[in-house]
């Protein structure tokens, strides 16, 4: 188990108690850690953006259902993987599901690897969005890092100049230009030139 799965949390927000309740159940002896609520809108009143994992909601429920519960995290920019469930599915909702960007739609009653398969599919996705997040930090530091005449070396290198444009503009010597983009290359991690412009375009978007 990755490090960051070891943090990721499964919200189940169903109204059936027992339906939450055997769900949850089912997780936890897989292993799985549970948070359950009762509605969407408790769920919403206690939703951080910190919590990672996936969230398993339910398609119908009084006030806030399932889908609007994902559209109301996409407007929060919270982007936990949510997987639908539902004892009233039927394609064309199936359909509206997925083009909401649902990692799943499961049909009641299902077996115990539904869920599980879901979820995984789920922890994949989050494990990969925290990984981009992570470096994209790690980037803006590195960035953050760079000295002065670094951070004007490199900013005339992504716009196409050479050594010696750059060493006539800045009024340094070529061969200094050359060992500030070594250093510039090396804190940042880029292997050549068009590394250097996806980095710093990641890093400032």
């Amino acid at each position: 188990m990755s490090d960051l799965r070891r943090e990721f949390t499964v919200f189940i927000v169903d109204d059936d108690a027992s339906g939450r309740d055997s769900l949850a159940l089912l997780l936890s002896l897989r292993g799985y850690r549970t948070s359950s609520f009762a509605s969407a809108e408790d769920f919403l009143r206690a939703a951080d953006s910190s919590w990672t994992g996936c969230v398993m909601a339910d398609l119908r429920m009084p006030g806030i259902g399932g889908l609007e519960l994902l559209e109301e995290l996409q407007r929060r920019g919270m982007d936990l993987p949510v997987v639908i469930i539902t004892g009233h599915g039927d394609v064309a909702t199936a359909r509206a599901a997925f083009k909401s960007k649902v990692v799943d739609f499961l049909e009641k009653p299902f077996d115990d690897e539904g869920p599980i398969n879901a979820i995984e599919s789920s922890f994949l996705r989050e494990e990969e969005r925290l990984e981009t997040q992570r470096s994209e930090a790690r980037r803006r530091e590195a960035l953050a890092a760079l000295s002065e005449r670094e951070r004007g070396v490199a900013s005339l290198l992504i716009l196409g100049m050479h050594n010696r444009d750059i060493s006539v503009k800045l009024g340094i010597s070529p061969r200094t230009v050359e060992v500030h983009k070594a250093r510039i290359m090396n804190k940042l991690g880029a292997r050549n030139l068009a590394d250097l412009i996806r980095i710093t375009e990641a890093a400032s978007g």
